[in-house]
């Protein structure tokens, strides 16, 4: 009886929550709405917001553009970078946390280095990665690549240096190896960091992934598509600022798409976290 009213009373925080953004954003629209036309409805211009694309016309413009097909392969050229780029600064980002936590010599030598380079921003590294990199795309990668890793390899990082040394001491006076201490304790450990780094980190590939398809030009993807970096960029110089809009809508809607997938995966690895 107590679980199910714990279940009934999350559906119902649930379906508030999904109530109270709707509410917020539909109010924050209507405040656009206004203030794009408040020249002609208060006789002058709000500042700022009264320069802004009418979210009316924005619509229409968005009910055009998704059918056609250059704006999708837009979005696979965009979604194929960042998903490139993340997987592998994920997959090098996790067992360099790890060497950097559990190895005092390993940390020595390279700890420095890493601390060195990464405040670098990922975009300083666009003209770098154009020159050394035999493709654009692969340049590009290497940029979204740039954004996820040290976001994922500091917050693994500090997932693992939190461990508490009482665990691993049992662990050890029960004879564990430290391949079983490696595997029961040390690795879930820091799934939860992993989870977070990883859902900052991709959040950040679309955002390094726009700019350097902008600054770079992006190359296009089998002829049709360049990225909706480049999509922004090229309706910016032919002064199309619904496009640029609906471009912008388009890369908040992949970034809350691709949180919520590595937050949903998250949890499936993460389910004691749900219960505290």
């Amino acid at each position: 009886m107590a679980g199910s009213t714990i279940f009934l009373s999350s559906d119902k925080w649930r379906k508030k929550n999904i109530l109270r953004a709707a509410i917020s954003i539909s109010l924050f629209i209507l405040f656009l709405e206004i203030s794009s036309r408040s020249n002609l409805l208060f006789g002058f211009k709000m500042p700022f917001f009264g320069d802004l694309p009418k979210p009316s016309d924005v619509v229409k413009v968005f009910a055009q553009v998704i059918f056609d097909s250059r704006y999708w392969y837009s979005w696979i050229a965009s979604t194929w970078r960042v998903l490139g780029g993340f997987l592998i600064a994920l997959l090098l980002g996790v067992p360099l946390a790890l060497c950097l936590a559990l190895n005092k010599t390993f940390k020595g030598i390279f700890f420095p280095i890493f601390e060195f380079i990464r405040p670098i921003p990922p975009l300083a590294w666009v003209p770098a990665a154009i020159i050394f990199w035999p493709t654009q795309e692969l340049a590009i990668m290497f940029i979204t690549f740039l954004g996820a890793f040290f976001t994922i390899v500091i917050n693994t990082f500090g997932g693992a240096l939190s461990i508490d040394l009482r665990f691993l001491q049992a662990a050890r006076s029960l004879g564990a190896s430290k391949l079983d201490m490696f595997r029961r304790i040390v690795l879930p450990a820091c799934i939860p960091s992993v989870v977070v780094g990883a859902t900052i980190g991709i959040g950040i590939t679309w955002e390094v992934v726009v700019a350097a398809e902008m600054i770079s030009g992006a190359s296009k993807v089998g002829g049709k598509g360049a990225g909706l970096g480049h999509l922004i960029w090229s309706n910016y110089i032919g002064g199309n600022y619904e496009m640029i809009v609906v471009g912008m809508v388009s890369i908040g809607i992949a970034g809350y798409i691709c949180s919520t997938v590595i937050r949903y995966i998250g949890g499936h690895f993460t389910s004691w976290e749900a219960s505290k």
